[in-house]
């Protein structure tokens, strides 16, 4: 029970680092001489990085992403919060289902951002605020490792939702 324990545990933080540095890094979209998130775009060969604001025409899809990665972000870490609290707080037998509720609302939330950024991703891209042509580019690894976020938050979901404290 302990070695299932420490798994569930080292599942978790990592499903938060996964979120942790697909919303901070900043490469959801690359190209040659540049890299963009949902926060900023720089050009790689100048070393300079421009925020991304309302100037942008596409500003409201990118507030979204980063609204919801930022909430994705927050439920893991209350989830596991709530997880180490009702570890020591619930009686034998009992399940982990408000862990599981937060989790899989995290879950929920990197989907939506992700999929809101495939989605709109040629618009975004097509927007007249950047400096630079940012359309030839393709998605990076933080777009990659949200996704990855999303079925590892999942899986840790329906895992608590299924788990029991035992002895």
């Amino acid at each position: 029970m302990l070695i299932l324990l420490a798994f569930i545990i080292v599942f978790h933080i990592t499903s938060a680092a996964l979120l942790f540095i697909s919303t901070i890094d900043n490469a959801w979209w690359v190209g040659d001489n540049f890299s963009t998130d949902v926060w900023r775009m720089c050009d790689t060969n100048t070393s300079t990085c421009m925020a991304i604001t309302d100037d942008f025409s596409e500003y409201q899809s990118i507030q979204a992403v980063q609204a919801t990665m930022i909430l994705s972000t927050i439920f893991c870490c209350v989830a596991f919060l709530v997880f180490i609290l009702q570890l020591f707080r619930l009686k034998q037998g009992e399940r982990f289902v408000l862990t599981s509720v937060i989790q899989l609302l995290s879950c929920l939330c990197v989907m939506i951002a992700a999929s809101i950024y495939t989605d709109r991703h040629e618009d975004l891209h097509r927007s007249h605020g950047y400096r630079m042509e940012v359309s030839k580019g393709q998605y990076g690894y933080s777009f990659v490792l949200a996704w990855i976020a999303f079925a590892f938050t999942l899986i840790s979901g329906v895992m608590y939702l299924v788990l029991r404290k035992r002895k």
